[in-house]
This record gives structure tokens, C-alpha cells and sequence, in this order.
């Protein structure tokens, strides 16, 4: 076997271990999540206390976001400098021509949409305690900041394929 197999398998192997870590974490995360609410909410009396599961959330998310971030650049890196020196479009040309069909079901690999609605329900026991003004205003903008950061989130991976795509390319021709 050689080095440039050795390098396509071992990537391939990181594309699919970081998947199946991407779907562990979103679990591992939302589990401690819950159970930190649950504490949360047990043992405070102040809305703030809704600010360390919050912060549990987030960090999920942000290890859930890396390990995709990776997954779409180790692919783009595969397109170009191993599947363009084949005569046949290999697995990484096919995924990405193929995108989202019309009328398809879509996959979110950020899992923003449950991100998002965790955070929902970890903002109701804060509203639950009649926060006043000022708790309000930073409890509702911590989590109106995570809220954002979701959407920013999913923007900037909906462009990273091409984005990737267009600077390995970039980067063969000037190695060529």
C-alpha cells in the first residue's frame, strides 16, 4: 500500500469516526444538559442559575460544530487531491453534486434545531422566577447570543464546502 493510499484511508477513518462522535457528543451533551437544569432548577432561586446548563449547551454545540467543520474540509481536501487524479468522480465529487435534491428531507448536522430548542426550555424555569429587569435582560441575552450564534453557525457551514472547495484548488495550482 502506499503513502497516498495510506493518507486516503486514514482520512477516510477521520471522516467517519468524527461523525459518529459529532452524534455521541450531541447525546452526551443533551443529557448533561438536562441534568444540570434539572439540578438547576432544583437548587436556585435565581434566574442566573439557567446560565451553567446554558453554558453546557453551548460547549456541545461548539464541539458538535469543530467536528463538522473538519468532517467538510478533510472531504473537500479527499475531492481535490485524491479523487481529481482518478478518471471516475469518487465519493466526495458524487456527495457534493448530488446537494439537496427539491422536496428531499433535509439533515441538519449541527443538530441546530434541537440546540435551539433545548435552549428554549432551559430559558423557562428564569421565567418561571419572575426575574426582574435586569435578570431578564441578561439571562434572555445570553441565550438570545447562543440563539444567534446557532443561526451564524448554520449560515457559515452551508458555505464551507465551496468555500474549502475553491481554496484546495487554489492551493494545487500553486503547488503544480
Amino acid at each position: 500500500m502506499s503513502l497516498r493510499e495510506d493518507e486516503y484511508r486514514a482520512l477516510r477513518d477521520t471522516i467517519r469516526e468524527r461523525g459518529t462522535a459529532r452524534v455521541w457528543v450531541v447525546i452526551a451533551g443533551v443529557f448533561a444538559w438536562a441534568a444540570l437544569t434539572a439540578a438547576t432548577a432544583a437548587l436556585s432561586s435565581t434566574p442566573l442559575g439557567t446560565l451553567l446548563p446554558l453554558l453546557m449547551l453551548a460547549t456541545a454545540f461548539e464541539i458538535v460544530y469543530a467536528l463538522h467543520v473538519g468532517v467538510e474540509r478533510i472531504g473537500r481536501y479527499l475531492q481535490v487531491f485524491h479523487e481529481s487524479a482518478t478518471d471516475s468522480p469518487g465519493w466526495e465529487h458524487i456527495a457534493m453534486a448530488f446537494g439537496r435534491p427539491a422536496g428531499a428531507a433535509s439533515v441538519d448536522p449541527l443538530f441546530a434545531a434541537l440546540f435551539a430548542l433545548a435552549a428554549l426550555v432551559n430559558l423557562m424555569p428564569a421565567l418561571v422566577l419572575q426575574p426582574i429587569r435586569a435578570e431578564l435582560i441578561f439571562v434572555g441575552g445570553a441565550h438570545t447570543l447562543f440563539a444567534l450564534r446557532l443561526i451564524v453557525a448554520r449560515q457559515t457551514a452551508a458555505k464551507q464546502r465551496a468555500i474549502d472547495l475553491e481554496r484546495f484548488q487554489q492551493l494545487r495550482r500553486e503547488s503544480a
